[in-house]
């Protein structure tokens, strides 16, 4: 009979795989943020905003300033009046949108 492979050996350890996923797409507002640019693959600070319903101006602002400290999101800002700031997903990004897939189609069926 083969062992099942846990979800993490110590759900508190750094090294769990799950909990590093967690810290960086977790939360309310970060998957919704990552779906909308998966979506459009360009989004514009505003568009973001208006997709995003109920989220407030500071926490659109810190969840992308995180998703782009952990490689998620590309920012880029154009030197023209009034700035212009796109965002898009880098590749690392882009390879869990299958598994958000997954989530959602277990969530449709399930929930």
């Amino acid at each position: 009979m083969s062992k099942k492979e846990p979800l993490c050996d110590n759900i508190a350890g750094e090294d769990c795989g799950l909990k590093k996923v967690l810290n960086i797409v977790g939360g309310k507002w970060k998957i919704m943020i990552l779906c909308v640019i998966d979506k459009d693959e360009v989004v514009r600070y505003g568009d973001l905003r208006r997709a995003v319903f109920g989220i407030t101006n500071t926490m659109l602002a810190n969840s992308l300033k995180e998703l782009e400290e952990t490689g998620m999101v590309i920012r880029k800002q154009y030197d023209e009046m009034p700035v212009r700031v796109e965002y898009s997903l880098t590749d690392k990004a882009k390879s869990i949108i299958p598994i958000l897939l997954e989530l959602k189609k277990w969530g449709e069926k399930n929930l």
